[in-house]
């Protein structure tokens, strides 16, 4: 019998496609300027590296053993972690939470449905959205499926509308929301806890962008879901993004009420033996002693995002939403281009890599435009400027 792969027949991951497509446009002679990436570009920050180094130097045996559910290594992180990202509200006197350290938000993903005990039925933010918490309940063979959204709705579906099927029993959210950067408000979040808790429905929230927000209005899961005593919910927060480049360190935490908490808890020790404690004393040195710093990473951000969307809503692309955090600039996709009808977001990225060499990341109906480059650059902002004006885009 012939050995071949077990499992079920998948097309071109996404990104992947979009690199073949970039490298045969490199090997035409184009120069791309990739406002695809969604990592942010250079080293973590100066006051993380330090911290980071002087304890990987560390003689004490905690520093280097496993960590496990817990962080012998560095103690207090994950409370610390938890509260800076969610900034001046105060969880110190709140005792109906637990906490748990994680080594980042994606390898954790597949562990909250199976958290859930059997008959797991999963909604998530997946179209448009990051596809991972759909592709591990395709893999663990769970019946999901996106909660329906869009621009019309500013990427923010109404908790008081029918979005959930009747057997819907664990909601797997992402606020501030990827690719769109829309919030979550605080009278959004108690509508969908006061739901939620009606419909006895668990709510896990990724909110690796959390301390990247340009609003005043944005909220965490965390501020308004420590007042439903009986809501059961989780919410994580990762230092991939917040400490400049943090995205190889995998370090970040999860905070919730204890009965979820606790289930996630008992599949992650038996599946998962902990962060480095040395990379965490370092993300733990930048939020104590460096917090300025890392805030001005979201900052840096925001101002490339007003540059990006002036430049290309001069030219006549059109927003799907306008972001209020993170990297990510959503936009509608044109139905003419360089003189052509476009048929969807990815013959439109491809025309845009193999004609201009600007490179986006397609979520039809929709492009993503990120800003992690150094687009104030004037070799990048040259590039951008006629791309779109080459394109002469229209809707």
């Amino acid at each position: 019998m012939a050995r071949e792969s077990r499992l079920p027949k998948g097309g071109e991951n996404l990104f992947q496609e979009i690199k073949r497509v970039c490298l045969e446009a490199e090997a035409k002679g184009v120069k791309l300027f990739r406002l695809s990436i969604g990592q942010p570009t250079g080293p973590a920050l100066l006051s993380a590296r330090e911290g980071a180094a002087e304890a990987i130097m560390s003689d004490e045996e905690s520093m280097h053993e496993y960590q496990d559910n817990g962080e012998p290594g560095v103690p207090g992180f994950s409370k610390a972690f938890v509260q800076a990202n969610v900034g001046d509200f105060d969880l110190s006197s709140i005792d109906d939470i637990a906490y748990l350290p994680i080594p980042g938000i994606k390898p954790m993903l597949g562990l909250i449905p199976m958290a859930c005990g059997e008959k797991v039925v999963v909604q998530t933010m997946t179209k448009p959205g990051y596809p991972t918490p759909g592709v591990w309940c395709d893999y663990l063979n769970l019946p999901n499926e996106p909660i329906y959204f869009a621009s019309w709705s500013n990427f923010r579906f109404d908790p008081n509308r029918k979005v959930c099927s009747d057997v819907t029993n664990l909601l797997m959210l992402n606020y501030p929301h990827n690719p769109s950067g829309q919030i979550a408000t605080k009278d959004w979040w108690n509508d969908l806890c006061i739901f939620c808790y009606r419909r006895g429905i668990r709510i896990f929230n990724d909110a690796a962008y959390a301390m990247l927000a340009h609003s005043s209005e944005a909220c965490t899961l965390t501020e308004v879901a420590v007042g439903f005593p009986s809501l059961s919910w989780a919410e994580a927060f990762s230092a991939s993004k917040m400490i400049g480049n943090g995205t190889g360190w995998r370090i970040g935490a999860m905070v919730g009420s204890p009965d979820f908490i606790g289930d996630i808890a008992t599949i992650k020790g038996n599946t998962d033996s902990g962060f480095n404690a040395a990379l965490a004393t370092g993300v733990l040195r930048a939020i104590k002693e460096d917090i300025g710093t890392v805030r001005l990473v979201g900052l840096k951000y925001k101002e490339r995002i007003n540059r990006l969307m002036l430049l290309l809503t001069q030219r006549g692309m059109q927003l799907a939403v306008e972001p209020k955090a993170g990297f990510f600039t959503l936009w509608k996709c044109p139905k003419r281009a360089f003189g052509e009808e476009v048929r969807d977001a990815k013959h439109f990225n491809f025309m845009m890599i193999e004609r201009t060499g600007i490179v986006g990341v397609h979520f039809d109906p929709y492009i993503r435009y990120a800003v992690v480059a150094p687009i104030e650059n004037p070799e990048f902002m040259k590039a951008i400027k006629a791309a779109f004006d080459e394109a002469e885009v229209e809707y």
